[in-house]
């Protein structure tokens, strides 16, 4: 699975009649869903095309023979060496068996992109449905072949080629060639698709062009140093299938009823329970099985997702029950990584670990709608920032678990050491409130301006009430009504996207290669469907991202995130809150993993990719966990801390 799992994650339905669209179902109903993931009746609907490439394609077109002209031609490619192999997956690993998770949420569609599609879940599923060009090495980031076998830079890094794999097929049978990605493109800039910070990353571009059948041309409009990042990236889906159809059609017709994908999982519609539950089904027929980079991953028949809406409590009892095979401490469960004590530990049977790893842990906290008051004022933005008495939770309620966030990249190198540290400080709140015109209260003990009490709704989810109690009753005190309205994540979203909150409990993964305009350029700060939830507009960082996107020096690079970084905090759009020491899971004892557990780069909001995708159902320990459990036996217990990436040197 090392073609999508240690991608760079890029912040990854079938055919009917004459190219009608995704919505009709196809499957057998009959079939068994927990048995064999290869009954390609299910899905295959194109069973006489020849393997390989087309004859008719020249090899200096990427046909048969290419490898043997490409160099001349300017192309290159990554060959692994043999010690490199095993970070593409562990060559202990066996396929087979399924495993199952709970998330808190049933997606809004399954979408690899358009409105609504940028969820945790949206990328997950589309991660292992659908391919991209290129994929990421595990080590050092570097490109390495996915759909594309070989690239091209021009000289001016503005123009890309790629050669299309020619063995690579979609689910139904039918050859992946270069109109494909043409029509992928597209449809992913159609208007009506309703997604503007994707048309501004991806409306960099020329649309592409089908130089042949596998090599595929794109030009840029202007330099910038990911570009070949973002469109290497982007999943491509079948022509056949939605070459015809507007962003309107497509969220329509495909919301629930995925076109088919070139990837190693399929999503059947007949394995929807809408709102219930989903499940991927291993590909025994994934054109790239057997290659070196991809024939250790993917390991599991089926991968179950169970929906159990924003109740944390109760989904860590059905991990204890063995209703779900693995469990991710967060904030929210805390005390019971530290203090939870039954037999199915202590004997074993579940292993807990807590894994340190390379990679930004993202940010979360309250953020604020800086275009309508009371937040257009910055002085009662930063007077909430103080107020947000995060040394106390972390000390009381995370049990010194989890550092105090700082900048939008800890536990990075782009962090900017001169972003401003703040602390719970009552007093310069209340001076800054006292600026902003709050200079009496009323009978209640409520701050007053203009005959108007300081009164505020806040809709949080239910698994962060805990903490923003602590800070109601820390506004209460210096005379704020922060009103609390617990909602699903989806209505909360769905406020967010539309600007129609006052406060909103952000929660963003932190990106290996940060990409600040999609989240703080001003052109997007008044727009709804889009990352700049807060309304940031600033013109320096205006000037920055555009600098940035021309800078290819690392060190540069680092240099304008880290200012960057310094302007966001300094403007005080949000509240910070705190991140973790280390990763920390716990799962029933039925899987191999690498030796490391999780990848190099494995991220907090993703933990999911890299189990699904590097881990295996291991039959013997699966076997001795049963015998185990029947006779109140012990299994032996691995060590907890696992700092393999800590000690790892590159050689």
């Amino acid at each position: 699975m090392q073609r999508k799992v240690f991608s760079t994650l890029l912040l990854s339905a079938f055919l009917i009649i004459l190219l009608s669209g995704c919505g009709k179902k196809t499957q057998d109903s009959t079939a068994d869903k927990s048995g064999p993931s290869y009954n390609t009746k299910l899905w295959k609907k194109f069973d006489n095309i020849p393997p390989g490439a087309d004859p008719s394609v020249a090899d200096t077109l990427g046909g048969t023979g290419f490898e043997k002209v490409a160099e001349k031609m300017g192309f290159v490619t990554y060959t692994p060496k043999e010690e490199e192999l095993k970070y593409f997956g562990d060559p202990r690993a066996t396929k087979g068996g399924k495993i199952t998770t709970i998330i808190s949420r049933f997606p809004f569609n399954f979408l690899p992109f358009g409105r609504n599609s940028h969820l945790t879940e949206n990328s997950i599923i589309s991660t292992f449905v659908y391919e991209t060009l290129l994929g990421a090495h595990p080590i050092t980031r570097d490109y390495v072949p996915s759909l594309a076998t070989h690239w091209k830079i021009s000289d001016d890094k503005k123009t890309f080629t790629f050669r299309l794999d020619p063995r690579a097929r979609f689910s139904d049978g039918m050859p992946l060639t270069a109109n494909d990605m043409v029509a992928t493109y597209k449809l992913m800039m159609d208007e009506t698709i309703l997604d503007p910070s994707q048309q501004l990353t991806f409306g960099k571009f020329e649309q592409p062009i089908a130089i042949s059948k596998y090599i595929l041309e794109v030009r840029c409009k202007e330099l910038n140093f990911r570009n070949l990042l973002y469109f290497s990236g982007i999943y491509i889906l079948p022509e056949h299938v939605i070459g015809k159809l507007t962003g309107t059609e497509f969220i329509d017709k495909c919301q629930f009823s995925m076109p088919p994908g070139s990837g190693p999982y399929i999503l059947l519609d007949n394995d929807i329970k809408k709102g219930q539950q989903y499940s991927l089904t291993r590909r025994d027929d994934y054109w790239a099985k057997n290659d070196p980079l991809s024939k250790y991953g993917a390991n599991f028949d089926r991968i179950q997702f169970d929906v159990v809406e924003d109740q944390t409590n109760l989904e860590y009892e059905k991990f204890k029950k063995g209703d779900q095979d693995f469990f991710l401490f967060t904030s929210l469960t805390t005390e019971k990584w530290l203090k939870d004590k039954y037999d199915a530990v202590d004997k074993g049977w579940i292993q807990k670990r807590r894994v340190f790893c390379d990679s930004p842990f993202g940010n979360a906290g309250p953020t604020f709608n800086m275009r309508k008051p009371p937040f257009d004022d910055i002085r009662v933005r930063k007077a909430f920032a103080h107020l947000f008495n995060r040394e106390s939770i972390i000390k009381n309620l995370l049990f010194d678990e989890y550092f105090t966030t700082d900048s939008h990249h800890d536990n990075s190198v782009f962090e900017s050491p001169e972003s401003p540290v703040v602390r719970f400080n009552p007093e310069l709140a209340a001076s800054l409130l006292k600026e902003a015109g709050y200079t009496t209260k009323n009978s209640d003990g409520i701050l007053m301006k203009n005959g108007k009490p300081f009164v505020l709704e806040f809709g949080i989810p239910k698994q962060v009430e805990k903490f923003v109690l602590i800070y109601q009753k820390d506004l209460r005190t210096a005379g704020i009504d922060l009103q609390l309205k617990v909602q699903d994540g989806n209505t909360l979203f769905k406020n967010a996207m539309a600007r129609n909150f006052t406060i909103w409990w952000q929660s963003w993964t932190g990106l290996l290669t940060p990409n600040p305009e999609t989240s703080y350029l001003s052109t997007l700060a008044d727009k709804e469907d889009n990352n700049n939830i807060a309304g940031f507009k600033n013109p320096r960082v205006d000037a920055l991202c555009n600098q940035y996107d021309t800078t290819f020096t690392r060190k540069e690079q680092i240099k304008i995130i880290q200012e960057i970084d310094k302007i966001i905090g300094e403007t005080y759009a949000d509240a910070l809150s705190w991140y973790p020491k280390g990763i920390r899971i716990a799962y029933w004892n039925k899987f191999g993993m690498p030796e490391s557990v999780l990848g190099r780069f494995t991220q907090f909001g993703y933990l999911d990719l890299t189990i699904f995708g590097t881990w295996w159902y291991d039959a013997e320990k699966a076997k001795a966990l049963e015998e185990a459990k029947k006779s109140g036996g012990s299994m032996p217990i691995g060590k907890e801390t696992v700092d393999y990436w800590k000690n790892f040197k590159e050689n």
